[in-house]
């Protein structure tokens, strides 16, 4: 399952207040020339000002189309192509991002703004099927209460997760569904190659690593540090989620604490970027192409941090202070290649099942 950013508010136990950004828009053909239809996985959330500033702008009206998280949503997507559900799709990150085009899943679209777009992020130049959103790290958390209980130094490394200190202590999600768990996976491989990455699950296996299915219920549930996991009795004080986890923490809670319970390993982290394109059969294109432009407008990309809990990929785009000071983005994250995730992603999760699930 995808970090459902958007929704973490509910789940830190302020359910009220994000019932809006929660609950589902109602979808349609987006066959209306004046309505445009977004698919997104479930995290998609945006402030109700900023999508009316640009409904009012564009004369369209947006519908959203929430598809579960991103693996599923970008195989629903695949799968109904040739009769989309919408116009635009939003999510599909670069773990998963060679299924979708090699699927020809999106239409080419330069957006506006994509001149603004910091060079790290931008891939597919040639063809511009997507457009580049967001991007953050999947990193593990860890629940400063318990290591400074146990007067225990959080592990800052791949390779600290596998001593014996920390045994039966870390809980991650299936990387076959979930797309962090796929990203820890990933970054595992990036920071051990080709060869070494299964003699290190193998370790971890051996070191007590709990597998769930998805981001919810490893952070919501199994995870101490989170306030979900803390109502729900979870045990394990370390999870993989993501550096802009602590400052959902902070400012969720009620009271705010002064400094966030948990913290970021900034050493396992691996660096994730979300795209939108215009789906290759979109009935309405003009509305889909104005909508793309709109997700590479200042205002939008200042707006998602507190929304989806990511940042922004434009120069000169600000975050939130919370950020900075609760959930900076990792200085040197593991990254790999499109190519390389393209080539090895399929055969690397099969392995990663039978060595880790079995």
């Amino acid at each position: 399952m995808h970090h459902t950013k958007a929704c973490i508010a509910a789940a830190v136990g302020l359910g009220l207040l994000t019932l809006s950004a929660c609950g589902s828009s109602g979808g349609g053909s987006g066959g209306d020339s004046k309505t445009v239809t977004l698919v997104s996985h479930d995290s998609w959330a945006v402030s109700k000002s900023v999508l009316k500033d640009f409904e009012k702008q564009s004369g369209y009206t947006v519908k959203v189309l929430k598809d579960g998280d991103a693996g599923q949503a970008v195989n629903k997507a695949i799968l109904t192509k040739d009769n989309p559900q919408g116009d635009v799709f939003f999510g599909v990150d670069n773990t998963l991002l060679s299924r979708a085009l090699d699927n020809g899943l999106f239409q080419s679209y330069d957006a506006k703004g994509s001149a603004l777009v910091k060079p790290e992020y931008r891939v597919d130049q040639t063809k511009h099927r997507v457009t580049p959103i967001d991007t953050g790290d999947i990193c593990v958390n860890y629940d400063k209460a318990y290591f400074s209980k146990h007067k225990l130094t959080p592990p800052t490394s791949f390779a600290d997760l596998v001593k014996p200190e920390y045994k039966n202590l870390l809980v991650t999600e299936n990387a076959a569904t979930s797309s962090p768990g796929l990203g820890f996976l990933l970054g595992s491989a990036a920071q051990y190659g080709d060869d070494g990455w299964q003699a290190y699950w193998k370790k971890l296996k051996a070191n007590g690593v709990k597998v769930v299915d998805g981001w919810e219920q490893a952070y919501d549930q199994e995870f101490s540090g989170s306030a979900g996991g803390k109502k729900a009795g979870g045990d394990r004080p370390l999870v993989v989620s993501y550096a802009s986890s602590p400052p959902a923490e902070v400012i969720y809670a009620d009271p705010k604490p002064t400094t966030a319970p948990t913290g970021v390993s900034y050493g396992t982290c691996f660096r994730q970027t979300e795209y939108a394109g215009l789906l290759s059969n979109a009935q309405n294109t003009k509305g889909g192409k104005a909508f793309l432009d709109f997700l590479l407008t200042k205002e939008f990309q200042q707006d998602m941090p507190l929304n989806m809990f990511v940042y922004p990929v434009i120069q000169g785009a600000q975050v939130p202070q919370e950020f900075e000071k609760y959930g900076r983005q990792a200085p040197d994250p593991e990254t790999m290649a499109p190519a390389k995730i393209a080539a090895d992603r399929d055969q690397w999760v099969k392995s990663w099942t039978s060595l880790v699930l079995k």
